[in-house]
């Protein structure tokens, strides 16, 4: 039977379709940015942060080489370190944070992404459609398993976790009982307890988040999300729309966006090493994105200076702010095992 507003599909199949399949969502010219305004559009202080990051990765290998310089011997040649930008949109990530490197670092830089090859992108990016296995460095997935396609569940009058069905039009209807192996995720990362509970079943996001981790043969792998964690899950789960930059009903006929919070600590555990989760305004901060804004002297020294340093505070806010962007979780993971 063809995808109709008769027919009923759970919703990890109904995204894929809605966000992947013929005319889909994310295929479509604009891409995201047409629709929404993640932390990489909203300033280059967060591609800078990023490249940021990528040199003390680059840092670490070389240490752990023993080389000294660039990132040690691996699967891109010797002294060259790779970057990996999962969901890679347009490629305003991989550009923004080739821009912001001392062109001294050898980078061999790879955009992920299911749509095609934008035009005009810079060469040196490579463009695929699954991550490269054995390369070492940083691989670094803004946004990304927000939007890997997982099926809802929800808690019938007897409590008995139902997997949702829903129709092309948005409609839903509870389907049979969740069983096997989506049962066990349920029970162990996000239970259900009331009549009415929700629950997104995040299992294909661990296995996605556990399979682009393991193609980095050393280095470190991030996912930036919005997320919540075990003991503060949202009872009745976070799938929503967005479209031209608001939030809309969740349909799946492909003409918005459909997007849930990530059970990012699920993730952790799926891939090996040992993990970190902090917000971004700590990650941020760390990685020298502040939003002071600057001493009021400058501005009679240098006027100009002072008007780029309080542009930059402004953005560097934004990034970081209580209530907004700074409430996205990042997930730090150490490939292979070891601290970092």
């Amino acid at each position: 039977m063809t995808w109709s507003d008769r027919s009923w599909r759970g919703w990890r199949a109904a995204t894929e379709d809605a966000l992947y399949g013929p005319g889909g969502f994310y295929l479509r010219p604009e891409g995201p940015a047409g629709h929404f305004r993640t932390s990489v559009h909203a300033s280059p202080l967060y591609a800078a942060a990023v490249a940021r990051l990528l040199e003390r990765v680059a840092a670490d290998l070389a240490q752990e080489a023993g080389t000294g310089t660039g990132a040690g011997a691996g699967a891109d040649g010797p002294d060259e370190v790779a970057f990996v930008d999962m969901g890679a949109g347009r490629g305003e990530l991989v550009t923004g944070v080739l821009a912001a490197l001392p062109p001294e670092l050898r980078v061999r830089a790879y955009a992920v992404e299911r749509a095609p090859r934008p035009p005009g992108l810079d060469p040196r990016v490579e463009w695929v459609a699954r991550p490269p296995a054995g390369v070492r460095g940083l691989l670094f997935a803004n946004e990304w398993l927000d939007n890997v396609p997982v099926d809802v569940a929800q808690a019938d009058d007897d409590g008995t976790p139902r997997r949702v069905e829903v129709r092309r039009d948005g409609t839903e209807r509870l389907g049979a009982p969740v069983a096997g192996a989506d049962a066990a995720w349920l029970d162990r990362w996000w239970p259900l307890r009331e009549p009415g509970e929700r629950a997104e079943i995040g299992r294909p996001r661990d296995e996605a988040w556990a399979a682009a981790a393991r193609t980095l043969s050393a280095g470190l792998a991030v996912a930036v999300d919005y997320a919540h964690t075990a003991g503060a899950r949202p009872p009745f789960g976070t799938l929503t729309g967005f479209r031209e930059g608001r939030e809309v009903p969740p349909v799946p006929d492909g003409t918005c966006d459909l997007t849930s919070h990530v059970a990012l600590d699920a993730c952790a555990a799926a891939a090996s090493g040992p993990a970190e989760l902090l917000s971004q305004r700590e990650a941020l901060r760390r990685l020298g994105v502040f939003g002071e804004r600057p001493a009021l002297a400058l501005a009679s020294s240098d006027p100009a200076g002072y008007v780029r340093a309080l542009a930059a505070a402004g953005e560097a806010a934004e990034l970081t702010a209580r209530g907004g962007l700074g409430d996205f979780t990042w997930l730090l993971q150490r490939r292979p095992a070891g601290g970092y």
